[in-house]
């Protein structure tokens, strides 16, 4: 066991820094479906595969043809006239043993009329290069079922996703510029204590110029608050009065100039981030407002008992604040003023999630459930990601196309500018029309190019027309998606299918924040944007 944990670890060791163990743990768990083995489908569960997912199941009635083995890299020449599930399974299978892979020889409409619940089993089903009809049908069963729904197409050189989810909770959102937690505005008893263990002024010189910069700001920042009626430096002209401050108290020589202390200079340039005041983030603030929330019943998941438990914490032994994070930044230090200060803020975070567990006791006894229904484990993470945590809430695919709930405002508003990313979304709607009239595509057969231009730009104003859309579509976009005869370039596949895959390991994950809701890929620009629908 400990041989295969060691050649795990060897194996995913770069994508195990970015999600830990807990979110390989959760993608080995999971079960992925994709639906229609096209060049986009294969590209998604490649970028699946090769990270370690549980299960894949491949749903796809159709047999193999030439066009399919010459944009696909999981068909071969071999492959013709197979089962297309079938054939990608076998070759996906090879990319990754720890992997399973199934499939179904059946399409997706035929699935739904027979067992609709064949689809409830999923961590998350991917539909690929599916006609509207089959798409609404589909949504509709995954909706109900809770079950997170990601739309993909290629449409010649426009990429397309639509995330379909009702609520999906992210603990871990791993923000680019995230600020450090250090409560300097409002030092916890123990932190005082440890800055009062310091005494800059009787120091030597070694020690002086290794003292940790924050106890470093937190020493001259009492001083300033002394003489500054309890007021922290506010404004540009106050916090350079106080980096000035600081830089007085580098150790002079005896000529008088000052030596050279890395940890002033560090404190000097964190003075903008120490003195951050500790608030509660708005999303914060929303998610403690929210129904979810303030109403914890036996269905409520762990996130929202957590949560609940947070607000109760800050309302009680947070004081207005919500647990302390624990982590400090590296810095210029000897190692034991460094350990000591961050054991400070490690024992701290530790015994505010150890206040948190309490209260989630107290509301899972409530509704009726164990209390180690949510694990120790669990809680210090959440403590420890409580001003990052997000949740995102996609629209049903039913309330998108229905006249009466469509975003009007949105498209109309983006439709200002006629070459928006929100034309080619008004297009593929519209092709989706022409294939419910024709069942084909527009411009399959080279002959019917011409033909199929008039029909396109009926199906448009069809569209515009019933969803009172008072917008212009250039006539050059109908022409273009008529040439794109409905083809699926493999350069487009492949960058659609890693953005995909990216978005499908967020879900399963919990972790980074998924797009809401639907994503356009523009590659004859390499522009993307993303719109909410």
């Amino acid at each position: 066991m400990a041989a295969t944990k060691a050649s795990k670890e060897q194996k995913y060791d770069r994508q195990l820094r970015l999600w830990g163990d807990h979110g390989q743990e959760a993608l080995e768990n999971a079960h992925v479906c994709l639906i229609n083995a096209t060049a986009t489908g294969t590209e998604i569960l490649k970028n699946l595969v090769l990270p370690g997912i549980g299960a894949f199941t491949i749903v796809d009635g159709h047999t193999v043809s030439g066009e399919d083995v010459g944009n696909n890299f999981f068909l071969s020449n071999n492959s013709i006239g197979k089962n297309r599930a079938q054939a990608a399974t076998e070759l996906l299978q090879e990319l990754n043993s720890d992997v399973s892979g199934n499939f179904v020889e059946e399409s997706p409409d035929k699935l739904l009329d027979n067992d609709p619940e064949f689809f409830h089993r999923f961590t998350i089903v991917i539909g690929v290069q599916l006609p509207e009809s089959t798409c609404l049908r589909l949504g509709s069963v995954l909706w109900s079922a809770s079950v997170p729904f990601l739309v993909c197409k290629t449409y010649g050189l426009i990429g397309y996703m639509r995330l379909v989810v009702q609520e999906h909770t992210v603990i871990e959102s791993h923000p680019d510029n995230a600020l450090e937690d250090l409560r300097l505005d409002q030092p916890f008893a123990e932190f005082k204590n440890h800055i009062q263990s310091y005494d800059l002024d009787s120091m030597d010189k070694k020690d002086h110029s290794h003292t940790p910069w924050i106890i470093v700001v937190a020493k001259y920042l009492e001083k300033w608050l002394s003489e500054h009626n309890g007021q922290p430096p506010k404004n540009y002209k106050e916090k350079e009065a106080f980096r000035q401050f600081i830089r007085e108290g580098i150790l002079k020589n005896e000529n008088g100039v000052p030596e050279d202390e890395e940890n002033f200079e560090e404190a000097i340039k964190n003075v903008n981030t120490a003195l951050n005041p500790t608030k509660i983030p708005s999303a914060v603030e929303d998610l403690f407002s929210s129904e979810q929330c303030n109403n914890i019943t036996l269905q409520s998941v762990s996130f929202w008992v957590m949560l609940r438990a947070v607000k109760e914490f800050v309302l009680t032994e947070g004081n207005g604040s919500l647990p302390v994070r624990g982590t400090i930044p590296d810095m210029i230090a000897d190692s034991q003023k460094f350990i000591n200060l961050q054991n400070v803020y490690r024992e701290k975070a530790m015994q505010d999630a150890a206040a948190v567990s309490k209260h989630v006791e107290c509301l899972l006894q409530s509704v009726g459930k164990p209390p180690e229904s949510i694990s120790e484990k669990d809680i210090k993470l959440f403590c420890k990601n409580s001003s990052f945590l997000r949740v995102v809430r996609c629209r049903s695919l039913a309330e998108e196309y229905s006249v009466d709930s469509v975003n009007k405002d949105e498209i109309t508003s983006c439709m200002d500018n006629p070459d928006s990313e929100m034309v080619f979304y008004l297009m593929l709607r519209a092709v989706d029309r022409f294939y419910q009239q024709h069942s084909r595509y527009p411009g399959v057969y080279n002959y019917q190019v011409e033909d199929d231009i008039s029909k396109l730009k009926l199906c448009v104003n069809s569209l515009l027309q019933e969803y009172s859309l008072n917008v212009n579509i250039k006539d050059d976009y109908i022409h273009e998606f008529c040439r794109y005869g409905a083809a699926e370039p493999h350069t487009v596949a492949a960058f659609l299918g890693g953005s995909a895959a990216q978005e499908a390991i967020k879900i399963i994950s919990h972790q980074f924040v998924p797009f809401c809701n639907t994503f356009i890929y523009n590659a004859m620009s390499q522009t993307s944007a993303t719109l909410q629908l």
